[in-house]
């Protein structure tokens, strides 16, 4: 059960100097239970330290399309024609190479969603997409109608997802969704998302942080 309050993020995208801003707002906050809604460490230079630092930090993630595509993917899947596409090619497998056979495992382990009882008796879902698709994103410029969609009749009162990299809140029925950003790849540039639960006898308190980085 999450009890006390709690941090939320998504789409770190290995980017290490974000996620080390977020890891020391949570120090300061003193927020040891961190959700973290998938595609962790594909993107940026240290894949393996971003993981060991998942890892110290007990996160509780669920897995992300880059995260399936690293335990998925051979060479056969991958037909080049720019530039652009031959280095994501060599980032792909460098980061296969980083984690190691051991880390390639644990990311394949990771379940699409978590399930959590909240204080007051509610219950929360973290996936990365939605109900309806793990990888299929809820995102800011949907109606109520298409979101619903996605919702599937979930019996979850909180979910908490990512994907499209850009955080809101919208309620859709009995459904509360939080779509908490990026901590990697924020549109703003050199911000990570963050967003704070503080859940309650009857509710949640949330708060959304923009966290500036270099």
């Amino acid at each position: 059960m999450l009890n006390r309050p709690f941090a939320c993020i998504s789409d770190i995208h290995g980017n290490l100097s974000a996620f080390r801003v977020v890891l020391d707002e949570l120090s300061q906050r003193a927020i040891t239970d961190l959700l973290v809604a998938g595609d962790l460490v594909f993107g940026g230079d240290h894949p393996r330290e971003l993981w060991q630092l998942l890892e110290k930090a007990r996160a509780q993630c669920v897995q992300g399309p880059s995260d399936k595509a690293l335990y998925t993917l051979t060479s056969s899947a991958f037909v080049s024609r720019q530039d652009q596409d031959q280095r994501a090619i060599e980032r792909f497998y460098e980061v296969r190479e980083a984690l190691g056979d051991l880390g390639i495992m644990r990311l394949k382990r990771l379940p699409l969603t978590r399930r959590f009882p909240l204080l007051d008796g509610t219950e929360l879902l973290l996936v990365h997409g939605s109900p309806l698709d793990p990888f299929l994103e809820i995102s800011i410029d949907m109606s109520d109608e298409e979101i619903a969609t996605l919702v599937n009749d979930d019996p979850a009162d909180i979910i908490v997802c990512g994907s499209s990299h850009v955080p809101f809140q919208r309620q859709i029925g009995g459904a509360h969704i939080i779509n908490v950003g990026s901590v990697g790849e924020a549109p703003e540039g050199q911000i990570a998302h963050l967003t704070l639960i503080t859940p309650k006898s009857a509710g949640i308190d949330v708060e959304q942080l923009w966290l500036p980085y270099d």
